[in-house]
């Protein structure tokens, strides 16, 4: 039973780790709603579009997102692999259309119609991001902070990600970059299904140390992906074997934190070993000096127990369930950290705030990465990713330091 028990606790450990891993790896391609600018000019002389239609088309594409309440509400009843496979389909539908367009295997479709799957793709990402956010958070409760800094850094980086491969591939071509959006996001999720899953959370101090350390490594790894996708924008250099050697590099970094499992599980296994052992050479009888010793102790406890005072007295099992319960009963507010249903945190004041700074904050960072590349053109660049992809890095720093540093105030 204790081999067993053993090699249960470090099969946990190391899937709750590669179910992080993936969840980085969902989250490196689910910033789609700001890459709209990389193809947005194709779609404008296709369909033979005005400015002020092709705002429209981005703003279907931010309702989509805005809608991303139903993520949240399907969250509290569905499954985290049920929910990654709506947000996937959803994405090859929405972004597999619009590739078609573009490349010009079918007819532009009519405009109200563009919208729709428009809008289905920029919903796609809010199921991703759902399940990925509600499950790490479920697996790490004790560092949340840092799960949804690291999770929303690498939403901001996924724009520098898929800009950045596509210049070093495709050349900016506009088709190849949308059919990343719509296969590369549904193969990754795909995978994720089997392993991004709910695991008991720590339960002990040790746990929660090392937990920090791999969140640690995952931090960095992170800021040197960010530095290296700066560093091939700074550089310019983007056709021949550089390019190829660019992504070959890109993708082993972004493969690289599936070590963190594997030394989970190593670690995990040979300290469950090593307790296994240590049991195994604890004495299994004890001497009859032992147990007279004992219950001398026990003894002279109980008549200690009997002269305190009622008050001074150590609670009954029952007696700390009723003590617990008019505890509960008289708390009123929520205590921090808690977690609450979406239903009961709509029920709140401080959830509408939120919703509606969320809405204003984010409706004008959108517009101004919807028109980056009417930008960009302007001001007499004919290539405009670079914009794109350095606005999605400088917002990676941004995300990544929230986590830290708000895990930081409430620790």
């Amino acid at each position: 039973m204790g081999f067993g028990t053993s090699s249960s606790s470090s099969s946990s450990s190391a899937l709750k780790w590669l179910g992080f891993v993936t969840a980085v790896w969902v989250q490196s391609i689910s910033g789609n709603n700001y890459t709209f600018s990389n193809y947005s000019g194709a779609l404008k002389s296709l369909m033979n579009l005005t400015q002020l239609e092709l705002n429209s088309l981005s703003v279907a594409k931010d309702v989509g997102k805005a809608f991303g309440i139903l993520a949240g509400l399907a969250s509290d009843r569905l499954s985290t692999p049920v929910i990654l496979l709506i947000g996937s389909f959803e994405g090859l539908l929405g972004y597999g259309v619009q590739w078609l367009v573009v490349s010009r295997t079918i007819q532009p479709i009519p405009y109200w119609q563009m919208c729709v799957f428009l809008c289905m793709g920029g919903n796609s990402t809010t199921w991703m991001n759902t399940a990925v956010l509600v499950t790490c958070i479920r697996n790490f409760r004790r560092n949340r902070g840092p799960v949804s800094g690291i999770l929303k850094g690498y939403v901001g980086l996924s724009t520098a990600i898929f800009t950045d491969l596509c210049n070093a591939l495709f050349s900016s071509d506009p088709a190849s970059f949308l059919v990343l959006l719509s296969v590369v996001p549904f193969s990754v999720c795909l995978t994720a299904v089997f392993f991004l899953r709910e695991i008991p959370p720590s339960t002990t101090f040790a746990e929660d140390n090392e937990e920090s350390k791999y969140f640690a490594v995952f931090n960095i790894v992170a800021v040197v992906v960010a530095v290296y996708l700066q560093s091939y924008d700074i550089i310019g250099i983007k056709t021949g074997a550089f390019s190829i050697a660019f992504a070959s590099i890109l993708l082993i970094l972004l493969a690289s934190p599936v070590a963190v499992p594997f030394h989970a599980f190593i670690r995990s296994k040979v300290h469950d070993e090593q307790d296994v052992e240590g049991r195994i050479d604890e004495p299994l009888l004890r001497s009859g000096s032992e147990i007279e010793v004992e219950e001398t102790i026990v003894g002279a406890a109980a008549a200690a127990d009997n002269e305190l005072p009622p008050s001074l007295k150590p609670l009954s099992n029952e007696e700390e369930e009723n003590h617990g319960t008019i505890v509960t009963t008289e708390k009123k507010r929520p205590v921090l950290g808690e977690e609450h249903t979406i239903m009961e945190a709509m029920l709140t004041v401080d959830f509408w705030v939120l919703f509606v700074s969320f809405l204003c904050g984010v409706g004008t960072g959108l517009a101004v990465m919807n028109n980056m590349g009417q930008i960009g053109l302007a001001l007499g660049y004919t290539d405009v990713s670079i914009f794109v992809s350095m606005t999605s890095i400088w917002g990676f720093f941004g995300r990544i330091l929230s986590g830290t540093i708000s895990e930081h105030f409430i620790k």
